[in-house]
């Protein structure tokens, strides 16, 4: 997925704009896990980027990995998308191979919902290392990054939100949710103005 200009409509609703402040902000990668890999493979140069320019910037990356341990951990995902879940030790529950390597000790979060805040320790974490900004990336733009961002907001995070690392099933949803965070959520971001804005001092 490209920047927020080459979608139609977005422009409009996308009237704040600001930079992550390295010394506060956290990455968080949503769900580049197999299951997921058609929508995760075209946009995996723009994720890579993206954890590559936080780590150069200093920035904490936190990886959520979404699966089910038993029918107790289904919720409402059970019913609603029909028991089809991803299920945790299965091909379909491991982060995808190019963005394994990347993690480090205690970066992974492991989620059963769409918002990787629910039931997890990644708001403590974000506070005992000072964060006070979200970058979200990954997958799905609609869902678990969109219900990830919107937790964030409503916890009093101030959430950046990107258009080229994050994807979906298909473009209509994608340009949705975009429409939804820049007007009520986030900042859109994307890896050439992450690059501005968290290397400024390095590129001048």
């Amino acid at each position: 997925m490209a920047s927020s200009s080459k979608y139609s409509g977005i422009k409009k609703y996308e009237i704040r704009k600001r930079d992550p402040n390295p010394k506060t902000a956290a990455l968080l990668v949503i769900d580049m896990q197999n299951e997921f890999l058609p929508m995760a493979k075209p946009i995996l140069d723009e994720v890579i980027t993206t954890i590559n320019l936080c780590r150069r910037a200093s920035i904490p990356v936190f990886f959520t990995r979404h699966s089910h341990k038993s029918p107790a951990d289904h919720g409402m995902l059970g019913e609603w998308w029909n028991g089809n879940l991803i299920f945790d030790g299965t091909y379909e529950s491991k982060l995808i191979p190019e963005i394994r390597p990347l993690t480090k000790a205690g970066e992974v979060v492991e989620k059963n919902t769409y918002s990787a805040f629910q039931s997890t320790r990644l708001k403590e974490m974000l506070m005992e290392k000072g964060v006070e900004e979200v970058i979200i990336a990954g997958v799905m733009t609609n869902l678990c990054c969109e219900t990830t961002a919107r937790d964030a907001y409503v916890k009093g995070f101030r959430v950046f939100f990107s258009t080229d690392a994050t994807a979906t099933c298909n473009l209509e949803l994608h340009e949705a949710t975009l429409k939804n965070m820049a007007y009520g959520f986030a900042y859109l971001v994307d890896c050439q103005r992450l690059q501005h804005g968290l290397l400024k001092d390095e590129l001048n």
